[in-house]
């Protein structure tokens, strides 16, 4: 039988690559477990096997063989706004259901936008520990640094909801969010009917998330709806107490507001100062995530419109990117895309807000 027959008759298997290499099954099994003690040109000669055969390793089998252990990290931000609740509950109910995979997540909170701490947590990470860790907060270039070493130190790392791109990141799992940001934009000029300004509440100019939904906001608005003036973002740092604090004199120095984008949380007290000053009648208001506040909002006429991203599908994601850089396997982009979901009071699901299916 040639090698063709071997590829359409039956999956290939590693004694087909020990044949075809000319080395033994022990060999095999030394390169494809990336375990020392092989010269360079066998282990070429292994790969170059694998190659021509269409070898696909059943990475499950093999880690329940040598009963592999995957421990991976969430590293959120410690505010209790909803949208992080949401992310702490999704993790908690992936973990449970992989406990019988043999997957731990671990959850664990820093300080929102503190790069020190997020640095510190990534430099004490230990390989002998923790198999990947996903990564909420700031791109700086001291996050960017310690990305860099904990990925040396062999952990995979993944950046979620808001990308980390200069650190070399081993994934990003999160929305596009220029793409966000511009569809806000439409939404936003579709929906204002006269001339005026629009107002952008934004966490923190250090998240990278924030400042690309701000940058696809004003490429549409400048664009296509020229009697629309966005003014300077105000940074409500995910706070609720500070946004409502703030809007008072916001209002004041620009009194013909017609708009407000939240590209960010902290929507409570958003909520709070458009009820307290019945201001719902004269505003439009675009905003983030569709969490229970938020659905109240919508519902009531404060909130026109929300975007929102599924929290479920994103720590399903981050785990299985991973999991699938820690095993150095393939992996299916199509199935870790996340999509923007847009929300109008006739179409808000039921609560609580169900999870995008997937495929296995």
């Amino acid at each position: 039988m040639d090698d063709d027959d071997i590829r359409t008759v039956s999956k290939p298997t590693v004694n087909d690559i020990a044949r075809v290499a000319g080395v033994s099954l022990a060999t095999v099994d030394r390169v494809l477990n990336t375990r020392p003690g092989v010269r360079r040109v066998t282990i070429d000669r292994v790969n170059s096997a694998i190659a021509q055969l269409g070898y696909v390793r059943d990475t499950a089998a093999a880690n329940l063989a040598r009963r592999r252990l995957y421990r991976l990290l969430f590293l959120l931000p410690s505010n209790r706004n909803e949208f992080v609740i949401a992310l702490e509950q999704a993790i908690a109910e992936q973990g449970a259901k992989l406990i019988h995979q043999r997957t731990t997540l671990e959850r664990r909170s820093v300080p929102p936008f503190d790069s020190r701490a997020i640095c510190d947590t990534l430099d004490d990470l230990d390989p002998e520990e923790v198999d990947g860790v996903a990564v909420f907060g700031p791109e700086t270039p001291s996050v960017r640094d310690a990305v860099k070493r904990a990925r040396a130190k062999g952990i995979a790392v993944v950046a979620l909801v808001s990308d980390l791109p200069s650190s070399d990141r081993d994934h990003f799992v999160g929305i596009d969010n220029v793409a966000a940001g511009r569809t806000a934009a439409q939404l936003m000029g579709r929906f204002v009917r006269d001339a005026g300004r629009i107002l952008v509440i934004t966490g923190s100019r250090l998240a990278r998330d924030h400042l690309e939904r701000r940058n696809g906001f004003d490429a549409v608005i400048g664009a296509d709806y020229p009697n629309l003036d966005v003014v300077a973002s105000i940074e409500g740092r995910d706070d609720p107490e500070l946004i409502q604090e703030l809007l008072p004199d916001v209002f004041e120095a620009y009194p013909d507001i017609c708009g407000i984008y939240s590209s960010a949380a902290g929507n409570p007290g958003l909520i709070r100062f458009i009820e307290e000053t019945s201001r719902e009648r004269d505003l439009v208001v675009i905003a983030h995530e569709l969490t229970p506040g938020s659905r109240l909002a919508l519902s009531s006429g404060v909130f026109d419109a929300i975007i929102s991203q599924d929290t479920g599908h994103i720590v399903r994601s981050a785990t299985r990117l991973l999991k699938a850089t820690a095993d150095q396997v393939p992996f299916d982009s199509t199935q870790e895309r996340i999509r923007i979901d847009i929300y109008l009071r006739e179409n808000m699901p039921l609560s609580p807000i169900p999870h995008a299916e997937e495929l296995p």
